[in-house]
């Protein structure tokens, strides 16, 4: 593995890959210059630029265009209403995997017929609530499952759309935790027990077998681990066209992944279309795919101030505004975000390891650890890259720090799409019981 190249290079190298563009050595988003939006509306702040979202979006549709495709947005990647809207207005569905996604994905303007809820716990007044919808499939997850959307579907007397969600047993050679489609994972129906609940379904007055479903990880930038899971899903296919199931969809679930830092492969989307198409030519129903972070991901940025220098005993630290309970991710998962100035720095600075860290009172509240980068002063703004996804979604008020604001931009036109809230809006969510008012 070749030498990981500092950040402020990185960004130098190619600014569009983070959605962004250099001018006189600052970071605009768009024809927005990062500095006035960090200035006007404080700090830690999501950026999100539109233009990139879109061009995501475009290029999956253009890849997949000789077949017929749904392109459904992972909600949990972002599911800022702007972001939302956004992607409605290019005509994607979502991917959702609560109510309360379904309420967002109706409110942002995606009907009912573009969406799929996924996941593993879906409560009674949740399935309520997608049936009312009309939503395009719930995707089953288990034997029980079935039963409680057949029961419910009953009750409200209509027949629920649904789809098997087929664990495949596949591989994607990703973070352990990002590994959803191997069968020790929480996800999915055994692949030896597909046929039996698919029948059962297509079988059932109150449900209508309209496809199956996969989903086997995240970060995943070939077209590779997505034919080892097709070629699994065709022998249950085909045993169901033997036995005269027809589907309409198959959905082979998202995963796409970014480069988050310079050594990370980059997603040939084209070629992966190519591939996909291809491998589903003699498929006579329709594809959906779940894309989330590979739309976003590098869309977005958090800005964040130096507070504070700290010499340690062993380690220099840098001291932001931000925190784990911004960016999770890093604590998480050590997960990489490229960090740079937002005034870049010459190519030649030289560098300093340091861990950059938050406030939060935890050891594991770090950006970045022995990252090097050129020594920051006092104040001065910061770029967390690709943090468009699962970045304020995982957000929380831990410490009783207020969530983020997040800004949307668009051309030379930028929005808060999200205030940060008060502390006192946060005292405010709650309530003294009658014996301590």
């Amino acid at each position: 593995m070749s030498e990981r190249r500092p950040d402020h290079l990185l960004v130098r190298d190619d600014p569009q890959r983070f959605g962004l563009r250099i001018v006189d050595d600052n970071l605009y988003m768009e024809d927005v210059d990062l500095r006035t939006i960090a200035a006007e509306v404080g700090t830690p702040v999501y950026v999100y630029g539109a233009a990139h979202i879109e061009q995501r979006y475009r290029g999956l549709v253009e890849a997949l265009a000789a077949r017929p495709t749904l392109i459904c947005y992972a909600v949990k990647a972002n599911s800022n209403q702007a972001v939302l809207r956004t992607l409605a207005r290019l005509g994607a569905g979502a991917d959702i995997v609560s109510g309360g996604e379904l309420e967002r994905a109706l409110a942002a303007g995606i009907p009912g017929d573009k969406i799929v809820f996924s996941g593993v716990g879906k409560q009674p007044a949740e399935i309520d609530a997608a049936l009312a919808a009309k939503v395009r499939s719930i995707n089953l997850e288990s034997a029980e499952e079935l039963e409680l959307v057949a029961e419910r579907a009953a009750k409200l007397g209509v027949r629920a759309p649904v789809s098997l969600r087929i664990n495949p047993d596949v591989d994607p050679d990703t973070h352990p935790y990002l590994a959803t489609g191997l069968r020790e994972a929480k996800f999915g129906i055994a692949m030896e027990q597909g046929l039996a609940l698919a029948l059962r379904a297509h079988e059932h007055p109150a449900l209508e077998l309209v496809g199956l479903a996969c989903h086997i990880g995240s970060q995943i930038v070939d077209s590779a681990p997505f034919l080892d899971s097709l070629a699994r899903m065709r022998e249950l296919i085909d045993a169901l066209a033997e036995r005269g199931v027809k589907l309409r969809q198959l959905d082979l679930g998202g995963g796409l992944g970014i480069a988050y830092e310079g050594n990370d492969p980059v997603l040939e989307a084209d070629r992966w279309g190519r591939a996909l198409v291809d491998a589903t030519a003699d498929l006579d129903c329709e594809l959906v795919l779940e894309p989330g972070r590979y739309l976003v991901g590098n869309a977005g940025v958090l800005l964040s101030r130096v507070v504070m220098r700290k010499q340690g005993e062993t380690k220099k630290f840098v001291i932001v505004d931000a925190a784990m309970n911004d960016l999770l991710r890093p604590a998480l998962y050590e997960a990489y975000h490229a960090i740079v100035p937002v005034e870049l720095p010459a190519p030649d600075a030289a560098l300093e390891p340091v861990d950059v860290v938050g406030p939060i009172c935890e050891c594991g509240d770090f950006l970045a650890r022995e990252r090097p980068i050129p020594w920051p002063a006092r104040g001065e703004l910061l770029a967390v890259l690709g943090a468009g996804a699962y970045g304020m979604a995982m957000a929380s008020t831990y410490n009783t720090r207020p969530l983020a604001s997040e800004v949307l931009v668009s051309g030379d036109r930028w929005a808060v799409v999200r205030p940060r809230r008060r502390v006192e809006e946060l005292l405010g969510d709650e309530r003294y019981p009658d014996w301590l008012s």
